[in-house]
């Protein structure tokens, strides 16, 4: 009997050490971690300078207070400022708390335009966090049902739907921002068109609009470039970070432009954890390794390679929907729920996931290697076929019937 509340459904394997793109349990059993965390530990586990960079900062200072100045998190900010374009950062501890401050800034933009009920267009299937404002803002009533009444001030549309967006322009006059995922990563890693983008923030500019994007699951290399959104030369006004910003130290990033950059005065939002010592020398090395060693350019290429190679093995199999994604955040879209693909990848020593009850969702770390994604492909594509098989026997025996 565990004590530990049930709110997972955890598969059933505990793991001990990692090294690289691996994993070790309890028995010794290697596993290739396809996962990473859910996109969180980009460098793999126990990369030798990230590990020596937590060493020192440990045996130096963990934790004082936002009531000081912290230099370390100055670094942090300069450093997220230049790579991005955007004027400065509120720090806190996770992607729900970040898309939270983005929240809070698109109201107090509002009110401060006079606007009394402001509004935020958010998008189906989207995924912003667990806490009741983000919550809100999610596109998934599965994850929605029971924690009501959820808060009000956000208007729902579908996902890469320009003229949707249009539509409530030219109908709500209390909207103030709008908060999107490019690559929608719960939702079952569904990528806008080229074009969308710098269409939102045609929209944005016209009506005075805050343009949010949320790259808690994007960000930080995992599209081949630091944030999704450079894919398209578009800055936004307010980008929410988390996930792969410190490898798996929790933080939480919540980065600000132009007017937004102005908004939160002290006292109006706050996080005793956030930004400590410890977390931003964990991104600042981050940000480092990602850097040095090219990992962006490694998520291109390895990424690029799992999904040709995903097309040519599998793509025109009857239940393959789609293959689909962006550098090392990929999906493949089947026909039927195939959440048992995970327990079966598992027993084969691989880490893979399922989104959206037939999404298989791959988000190996960022140091993942060619030679890697080849044993990847080798477990995964028998298993699919396998899976897609049994589920057209049935079908095929009952039209022979």
């Amino acid at each position: 009997m565990t004590h530990v509340m049930n709110t997972y459904a955890r598969l059933p394997v505990a793991f001990e050490r990692g090294e690289g793109s691996w994993l070790w349990d309890a028995g010794g059993k290697r596993y290739l971690d396809a996962v990473a965390g859910i996109a969180v530990c980009g460098l793999g586990h126990s990369h030798p300078k990230y590990v020596a960079a937590l060493r020192e900062q440990v045996g130096t200072l963990v934790h004082t207070s936002n009531l000081y100045q912290i230099t370390l998190q100055e670094k942090l900010a300069d450093r997220l400022a230049a790579i991005s374009g955007m004027d400065n950062v509120f720090f806190c501890n996770s992607g729900c708390e970040a898309n939270e401050a983005a929240i809070k800034l698109a109201r107090l933009y509002g009110h401060k335009r006079n606007i009394e009920a402001p509004a935020i267009v958010v998008l189906e299937k989207a995924f912003h966090g667990r806490t009741i404002a983000t919550l809100s803002a999610t596109g998934s009533r599965k994850v929605q049902a029971g924690f009501e009444p959820l808060l009000s001030g956000f208007v729902r549309v579908p996902f890469d739907d320009l003229d949707a967006v249009k539509r409530v322009a030219e109908s709500n006059r209390n909207v103030v921002a709008v908060l999107v995922e490019l690559l929608q990563g719960e939702g079952g890693v569904n990528v806008c068109h080229d074009g969308y983008l710098k269409g939102l923030r045609d929209i944005c500019e016209a009506h005075g609009w805050l343009l949010m994007l949320d790259e808690v699951q994007s960000g930080m290399g995992r599209t081949g470039k630091w944030f999704a959104f450079q894919h398209s030369g578009v800055i936004p006004d307010v980008m929410p970070l988390a996930k792969g910003l410190a490898n798996g130290v929790p933080i939480g990033a919540c980065l600000a432009a132009g007017p937004a950059a102005q908004l939160f005065k002290p006292g109006n939002h706050g996080s005793t954890f956030g930004g400590n010592p410890l977390a931003c020398a964990a991104a600042l090395a981050t940000l480092d390794i990602i850097e040095d060693e090219r990992l962006m350019e490694n998520a291109v290429k390895v990424g690029d390679f799992i999904r040709a190679e995903l097309a040519r093995q599998i793509g025109g199999l009857k239940g393959v929907r789609e293959i689909r994604g962006r550098g090392l955040m990929i999906g493949i879209e089947l026909e039927y729920a195939c959440g048992e693909l995970v327990q079966q990848a598992l027993e084969n020593g691989v880490l893979i996931n399922v989104t959206m009850d037939n999404v298989v969702r791959l988000l190996p770390p960022l140091v993942f290697r060619q030679e890697e994604a080849g044993l990847l492909l080798e477990s995964l594509v028998p298993l699919v076929t396998r899976f897609l098989d049994r589920q057209s026997a049935p079908q095929a025996a009952a039209q022979t019937a």
